[in-house]
């Protein structure tokens, strides 16, 4: 019969020895950080840091669930076939991006039904609502970024420094398919219209 030191030796000895510090095979690998980059956009003297990968012309436009106006998970489907304009912008409550959003919801007005145009920022529903109302925007859809800025970051746009978005312009085909895109340098500046413009056109005779 063995001592009670003997069998307290033996119990620590054999709970060593089930211990291990190797992690389970299925345990779940760690999240990657997404990818960051700088000198890309900037407010005046203030250089801004950009999370998320580069989204360049002739990729396929990512994709997230965003907020509409009834507070709705919507998520886009860019490859129905419908040529759009996506603005990314940091505020509906900024003159700058609420001149982008007029100067594209006219635009769109002389397009037809045929050209879908998107408004996408982190304002909440709300507001978005509140300014399209005030401003008589019917062309141009509002999204909500701001539960997770999940949007934002998978097409690179998310500021870091102030989780809001950059300004930016993309024209995507019926594939889904980035044709144009403007990523403004500067923010308080109105991106260029003409181009983006010329490019949608492009995508509508072509349909037609």
């Amino acid at each position: 019969m063995q001592s009670p030191r003997a069998l307290a030796l033996a119990l620590l000895l054999t709970g060593c020895a089930t211990t291990s510090t190797t992690p389970p095979a299925d345990a779940a690998p760690e999240a990657q950080e997404p990818p960051t980059r700088t000198g890309v956009v900037h407010r005046n003297d203030t250089p801004y840091t950009l999370v998320g990968p580069a989204l360049a012309v002739g990729d396929k436009a990512p994709t997230a669930a965003l907020r509409n106006a009834q507070l709705a998970r919507v998520t886009p489907d860019f490859a129905d076939g419908r040529p759009r304009v996506v603005l990314i912008v940091p505020s509906l409550d900024t003159p700058t991006c609420g001149m982008q959003t007029r100067t594209f919801n006219g635009e769109a007005s002389d397009m037809g039904d045929q050209v879908e145009v998107l408004v996408i920022s982190r304002d909440l529903p709300f507001a978005q609502a509140r300014f399209c109302g005030a401003h008589g925007i019917d062309r141009v859809v509002p999204l909500s970024d701001y539960e997770s800025g999940a949007f934002g970051q998978s097409w690179g746009l998310f500021i870091q420094e102030t989780a809001l978005l950059a300004r930016a312009v993309a024209v995507i085909d019926g594939t889904g398919t980035v044709t144009y895109l403007e990523v403004v340098p500067n923010l308080p500046d109105e991106p260029a219209y003409a181009p983006a413009l010329a490019a949608l056109a492009a995508l509508v005779d072509t349909a037609e």
